[in-house]
């Protein structure tokens, strides 16, 4: 070591510092990387997050309750509806209602397909980056079908579905959507088996993830870390079984878990959490009792179009509920709910003076805590590995920088 660094003083060698992103294409245009390089080696990295700031939680605080559904749509836009149930879990919860026990199956259901879809899409990009093409092209052909039934039931797809109203959802599950799904789920399946084939024991694929972008348990819990970036180091943390919500506790699955912390334990925790997102859609769509969709109460919940364009009491109802001043007004008191998001835990603390908007409402992203041990994790290994170790962590700037 003494004669490497007399070596490098004698042929004025620098370490060199060099700025990835915003602008490359795997930072998501939010993210810049301050990196100090002995040669390919990350000696040093500083991470700046603040190239996105959507406003959200001050936005939400100038709208009304109900108006503040579209914006928790762009949080994690890759599954977009589990955002939607955590925040109206929180807003019946400053009223402390509970929604109809269908209505629970149906939020477990979808939260449980957009979960699948962002893990798709996460782990096919991941190993697009890494030069496996063919894999992502399978993926997404299997996130498309899932997408379709999302489109189907919420009327829009991507990072606008708002599928949710508080105190329930806007629709029922429409006819004939079990078997959709459960056709949706057989595909799915054997992508999954496809993928394995090409990535889980693929001599390149396994160098370039395993011992890559490693943590342990101790520092993962340290920095906040939450779903499968924690669980990935051996910790069965998930707010599912920890804190159950909505029917999950009615649901029997497992929490996949690692034990190294690194690119390939994140990969393999991904890859079998869709296989249980699947086992517990497939016992909510057979066990899901028949019943309302939302709670019968008109401080609360909107009536349907059909009666609002049909009755004079639903019409007064609707249009009351849009005023100001006299909207969804929940007593006063603050709140915390959590959720489990594709990416860990996914929180809404709201505060209500009894007016018609939130006083306050703060948002705990899971991104947002992972971001800050992302330079612990590409410090000390290849430039090369960074992309897929940053890809690896499923960063979303609409959630981080909120």
């Amino acid at each position: 070591m003494e004669k490497t660094a007399t070596l490098a003083r004698e042929l004025n060698i620098r370490e060199m510092t060099l700025h990835m992103g915003p602008s490359h294409p795997a930072m998501h245009g939010t993210i810049r990387m301050f990196l100090e390089l002995d040669g390919e080696t990350v000696v040093s990295s500083d991470v700046e997050i603040g190239y996105l700031h959507r406003g959200f939680e001050k936005t939400c605080e100038n709208r009304t309750y109900h108006q503040a559904i579209i914006y928790t749509d762009r949080l994690n836009y890759v599954s977009p509806l589990i955002n939607n149930f955590g925040y109206a879990m929180a807003v019946e919860k400053l009223f402390g209602v509970d929604v109809p026990e269908r209505c629970k199956y149906i939020r477990v259901i979808m939260s449980e397909i957009c979960r699948i879809t962002d893990h798709l899409t996460n782990v096919g990009a991941s190993a697009m980056e890494l030069g496996a093409i063919t894999a992502f092209l399978y993926m997404i052909k299997a996130r498309e079908m899932l997408w379709k039934l999302i489109e189907e039931v919420a009327g829009g797809r991507g990072v606008t579905p708002s599928y949710v109203r508080i105190g329930g959802v806007k629709d029922d599950l429409p006819e004939g959507f079990q078997g959709r799904t459960l056709e949706a789920f057989k595909v799915t399946r054997e992508v999954l088996q496809e993928i394995h084939g090409l990535l889980t024991k693929n001599r390149i694929f396994v160098d370039r993830t395993k011992g890559v972008g490693a943590i342990t348990a101790d520092e993962a819990m340290s920095y906040g870390f939450t779903g499968p970036c924690l669980r990935s180091t051996g910790v069965a943390y998930d707010v599912r079984k920890a804190q159950p919500y909505m029917v999950y506790d009615k649901m029997n699955f497992e929490v996949p878990v690692g034990t190294n912390g690194d690119n390939y334990d994140r990969y393999l925790v991904r890859m079998e959490e869709i296989q249980q997102s699947m086992r517990i859609c497939e016992q909510a769509l057979f066990s899901m009792p028949p019943g309302p969709i939302k709670i019968d109460d008109p401080r609360i919940t909107f009536p349907s179009k059909k009666d609002v364009y049909g009755k004079m009491e639903s019409l007064i109802n609707h249009f009351k509920l849009f005023m100001n001043g006299h909207g969804i007004m929940p007593p006063k008191g603050e709140v915390y709910q959590a959720v489990e998001g594709a990416n860990g835990e996914l929180g809404f603390y709201v505060i209500s003076d009894g007016s018609g908007r939130p006083y306050r409402l703060r948002c705990r992203p899971p991104c947002f805590m992972i971001m800050s041990g992302v330079s612990r994790l590409v410090n000390g290994g290849m430039v090369a590995d960074i992309v897929p170790t940053f890809g690896s962590v499923n960063m979303i700037g609409g959630e981080c920088d909120r």
